[in-house]
């Protein structure tokens, strides 16, 4: 059972994260909240993420074996073969995809789906393109950003989405930059060989750039904080944003989203102090 379980992956579930940035912002502006439908279409999205994480370690066995840490997955160690690790895909997929659609959402099944098809496209080898792998990997959160949004039946507003996509865009800027600083193999992740570190380090700062600005006026626009505290929030933006730049240019450090929460003390004690910020903020 524990293998599975591990084939899964159920603490990369933290990067669903994303689903719930829309909620504060939005339960105070009047959004009704049910608490089944959300809980229902979060939990099977995180079966169906889990299923992505089964087909990457059946395409990619072969280089993972090669690999220094991913040797010892479940796929790649052979522990669980690769006709078991695709009937649990097909589980996974099948009820994470039951769950989603069975809300009766047209715009919460369109998202659910399109996450789906970006991830096949990436599996399939999109993930190899320089520029191209960024694209796909910032896609999944916002898409994310908007399943949130819909399942609580709201629209994005449009700095939202600017803020959640240039955030997204640093995020897998950042783990790129990180693997160049740890000398990762290009033969196991052969877009590297399209990325420099000057060119990184200019991209980091552009899409960081970009994050810090539209999070700051979709605060100070919004209708839903509180005169005069709507920028409490931004210095632990700022500091969080800065941290990982910061983790993502020392040798040996880890830029993973999933790493940094876990481990990282100061990013979860920022992290709390955003939601505490916001809280306050809010009318």
């Amino acid at each position: 059972m524990v293998i599975w379980i591990y084939l899964a992956r159920p603490w990369h579930w933290i990067k669903n994260v994303f689903i719930l940035i829309p909620l504060p912002f939005a339960l105070a502006g009047g959004a009704k909240f049910a608490a089944g439908r959300f809980v229902v279409g979060f939990i099977g999205f995180c079966l169906i993420t889990s299923a992505v994480y089964v087909l990457n370690d059946i395409r990619d066995v072969q280089a993972d074996r090669c690999h220094l840490r991913k040797r010892h997955r479940p796929v790649a160690s052979g522990a669980i073969s690769r006709h078991g690790a695709l009937a649990g895909f097909a589980v996974l997929l099948t009820i994470g995809l039951g769950l989603c659609l069975g809300i009766g959402s047209t715009a919460v099944s369109m998202v659910v789906l399109c996450y789906v098809g970006l991830n096949l496209v990436y599996s399939m080898g999109a993930k190899h393109c320089a520029i191209v792998d960024v694209f796909l990997l910032a896609a999944g959160y916002v898409l994310r950003v908007y399943l949130g949004c819909f399942l609580i039946d709201v629209s994005p507003s449009n700095w939202l989405l600017l803020c959640s996509a240039a955030l997204a865009f640093f995020l897998a800027l950042a783990k790129r930059r990180a693997d160049l600083a740890a000398n990762v193999d290009t033969d196991h992740r052969p877009s590297l060989r399209g990325y420099s570190v000057p060119f990184l380090d200019k991209a980091l700062n552009l899409a960081a750039g970009v994050a810090l600005l539209s999070y700051a006026v979709y605060t100070v626009n919004s209708d839903v904080l509180r005169p005069g505290r709507q920028l409490a929030s931004l210095p632990f933006v700022a500091y969080g944003i800065l941290n990982y730049l910061r983790l993502s240019k020392i040798p040996g450090a880890t830029a993973s989203p999933v790493d940094v929460a876990y481990r990282s003390r100061s990013m979860q004690l920022c992290g709390l102090g955003w939601l505490l910020a916001v809280l306050w903020s809010l009318k």
